[in-house]
């Protein structure tokens, strides 16, 4: 009978220790499980983390010879704030675009392709069927040939994974033309021959 006892309190120890075994067992499962979908979303998941410091890009004319700059940075209000500053321009009202590759073979910037334009919009603000995202206000240059100025680009943004981004595969460029932009014309505004031009590439520069 005292053998029984024993026999019975021995199997009821090993029983209590045996659930806790697995208890511990399917706590540590859970949790290995729970840390493996962690680093799977974090691997998945890329993140947009905001610039500090502005982006900056050479501006050439089409002989090469470096005019001025371009920083872009991100906005408080929306999308990017550009400032341009260059030199050595005509005066008056000249167009100011962003297009769709970053790249700026002389003598005529065609290689920077056509306004970047990813909503596949017609031209102008004051087109009924546009504008491209690209699009930007003209700019004034002084007498002395001079601007310095920031101009808000509400629909463009640096976030590599959003279409709107001017960091894609292929980078953008910067384009001051010879004349005004008319803001209505497709494709360009009547703004006349490519005169300067600073690529934006993965590449650039804070």
């Amino acid at each position: 009978m005292e053998k029984d006892k024993g026999d019975f309190a021995l199997n009821r120890s090993f029983t209590v220790l045996l659930a806790g075994l697995l208890i511990c067992s399917l706590t540590a499962c859970a949790q290995q499980k729970d840390l493996e979908k962690k680093d799977a979303d974090e691997e998945h998941t890329e993140t947009f983390e905001p610039m500090t410091q502005p982006l900056k890009v050479p501006l050439i004319k089409r002989d090469g010879t470096k005019t001025g700059f371009i920083e872009v940075s991100e906005s408080a209000e929306e999308g990017l704030d550009i400032r341009v500053s260059a030199h050595h321009l005509p005066p008056g009202l000249l167009a100011f675009h962003i297009h769709e590759t970053g790249e700026c073979r002389k003598p005529d910037f065609e290689s920077a392709g056509a306004h970047f334009n990813p909503s596949q919009k017609e031209h102008g603000f004051n087109n009924p069927k546009g504008h491209h995202a690209g699009d930007l206000p003209n700019i004034e240059v002084g007498a002395d040939g001079k601007v310095d100025v920031v101009v808000n680009a509400p629909d463009v943004n640096l976030d590599k994974s959003s279409k709107f981004s001017l960091l894609d595969h292929d980078g953008s460029a910067f384009i001051i033309h010879e004349h005004q932009d008319d803001d209505l014309t497709n494709p360009s505004g009547n703004a006349g021959d490519r005169m300067v031009c600073g690529a934006l590439s993965n590449k650039s520069k804070h």
